[in-house]
C-alpha cells in the first residue's frame, strides 16, 4: 500500500535514522540522539526541521508533547518501500540453516513445515505462520494398492506436497465359487493384479490434480480388471471429497512465546486476542496470509502489511510479512511472520523470503 509523499534526500535520511533508532530502542526519538548516533552531516536544528516536516506529513508522531517522535504506519511504509532492501547475506544464511536442519528426504512435508516454522520463529523472534498446502491444488505423485486382508485392500495416494491420503476398499466377489477359491488360494495372483492396477492408475493419474481423480478413462482397463472399476471409482471419489475438507486452511503456528519478549505485547488482553485469532479464527486469518502478493509488479516477493493495513482488528497494531511457496509456478501455501510494527524489516523480509524459497525448492 504505497504512501505518496515526496521527500528530499535529507528528509529520507532523517526518516531512515528515526525508524532505525526506534526499532533498536523502543523509545521515542529526539534530534539529539540522531546527531550523536548517526552521521547525518547536518546540524541539530536541521534535523529538528526535517522531523517537523515528517510529522506534518504523517510519517512521525509524538506520543505526548514532551517526548521525541516515533514512526507511524505510513512512516514504516515509506521505510519499507523506499529506504531498505532485504539482507541477501542473511537470506543465504537462513537457506543454509534450513538445508542443514531439515531433512526433506526422510520427513513428511507437514513435519518439514513444522520444523521450518519453529526455526523461523526462533531466528526472527516473531510469531511464525505457515499454511498447509492447498490439497485441491496438489497433484498426484504416486499411487499404490496394497492388500490388507484377503478381501480388503488399501488405496494410498501421495501428492507432490508429500501428503498421504488412504482409503480402504473391499475386493469384488469373484464370478464363481471356483474362481473365488482360486483367488484366495493364490495370493500372488491377487498381488500381481493389484500391482498391474497400481501401474495403470499411476500412468493415468500422475501429475494430475486430485480434483481430476474421478474422471479416469476406465475404457483402457483390460476386461479382466473391469470388476475392480466400480470400487476404485468410488474410492477415488472418496479421496477427492476429503481433499476439499477445511483442513486445507490449517495454519501451523510457532513462536508465540518469542513475541512476548517485545514490550508492545506486555498487555495481557492484547496478547489474548491475538492468541484467540491464531488458535480459534484461522479461517479469518488464512485469506490474509495466503494470497498473491500485491507487490509482485514491483519485483518484490514478500507482502508486508503494516498496522492498520491489516484488516483484522486483533492485529491492526502488528506487522504481517508473508510470501507464497510454490509448486512450480503455482502458489500452494504461504509462510509469514507476525510481530510488532517496530520490526527489523530488512531481516524479517529476508528470512520470510528464504523460508518460502526453501519450501518451494523442496516441493519441486
Amino acid at each position: 500500500m504505497p504512501v505518496q509523499v515526496n521527500l528530499t534526500d535529507r528528509q529520507q535520511r532523517v526518516l531512515w535514522a528515526t525508524v532505525r533508532h526506534y526499532i533498536a530502542t523502543a523509545e521515542p526519538v529526539g534530534s539529539k540522539a540522531l546527531v550523536e548516533e548517526y552521521n547525518l552531516s547536518v546540524s541539530p536544528a536541521t534535523i529538528r526541521s526535517a522531523m517537523g516536516y515528517l510529522e506534518k506529513a504523517g510519517l512521525l508522531y509524538q506520543p505526548h508533547t514532551s517526548a521525541g517522535r516515533i514512526p507511524s504506519d505510513s512512516g514504516y511504509r515509506i521505510y519499507v518501500d523506499q529506504l531498505i532492501t532485504p539482507s541477501e547475506t542473511l537470506a543465504r544464511q537462513v537457506d543454509q540453516l534450513f538445508s542443514d536442519r531439515l531433512n526433506s528426504d526422510s520427513w513428511s512435508f507437514e513435519a518439514l513445515l513444522r520444523g521450518a516454522a519453529q526455526i523461523l520463529a526462533t531466528l526472527s523472534g516473531y510469531v511464525t505462520l505457515v499454511t498447509m498446502p492447498q490439497t485441491n491444488m496438489a497433484r498426484l505423485r504416486h499411487l499404490q494398492i496394497v492388500q490388507i486382508e484377503p478381501r480388503q485392500v488399501m488405496l494410498i495416494v501421495v501428492t507432490d506436497a508429500y501428503e498421504t491420503q488412504s482409503v480402504l476398499m473391499e475386493l469384488p466377489q469373484a464370478d464363481s465359487a471356483q474362481n473365488q477359491v482360486e483367488a484366495l488360494a493364490d495370493p500372488e495372483l491377487v498381488e500381481r493384479e493389484l500391482q498391474i492396477l497400481s501401474n495403470f492408475l499411476n500412468h493415468q493419474l500422475r501429475g494430475r490434480s486430485l480434483a481430476e481423480l474421478p474422471s479416469l478413462d476406465w475404457s483402457e482397463l483390460g476386461r479382466e480388471f473391469e470388476q475392480y472399476a466400480d470400487g476404485l471409482r468410488a474410492s477415488l471419489a472418496d479421496l477427492m471429497r476429503r481433499t476439499q475438507s477445511p483442513r486445507t486452511t490449517q495454519i501451523l503456528v510457532s513462536g508465540v512465546s518469542e513475541v512476548l519478549r517485545h514490550p508492545e505485547f506486555s498487555e495481557l488482553q492484547q496478547i489474548q486476542t491475538i492468541i484467540h485469532l491464531l488458535e480459534e479464527e484461522q479461517d479469518q486469518l488464512w485469506p490474509l496470509i495466503f494470497e498473491y502478493p500485491d507487490s509482485e509488479s514491483l519485483g518484490k516477493r514478500a507482502t508486508v502489511r503494516i498496522g492498520a493495513e491489516n484488516r483484522l482488528e486483533p492485529i491492526r497494531t502488528c506487522t504481517l510479512i508473508s510470501a507464497t511457496y510454490r509448486r512450480g509456478t503455482v502458489p500452494v501455501g504461504s509462510v509469514g511472520v507476525l510481530g510488532p510494527t517496530r520490526m527489523v524489516y530488512e531481516n524479517a523480509i529476508a528470512m520470510v523470503e528464504a523460508a518460502a524459497d526453501f519450501l518451494s525448492e523442496t516441493l519441486s
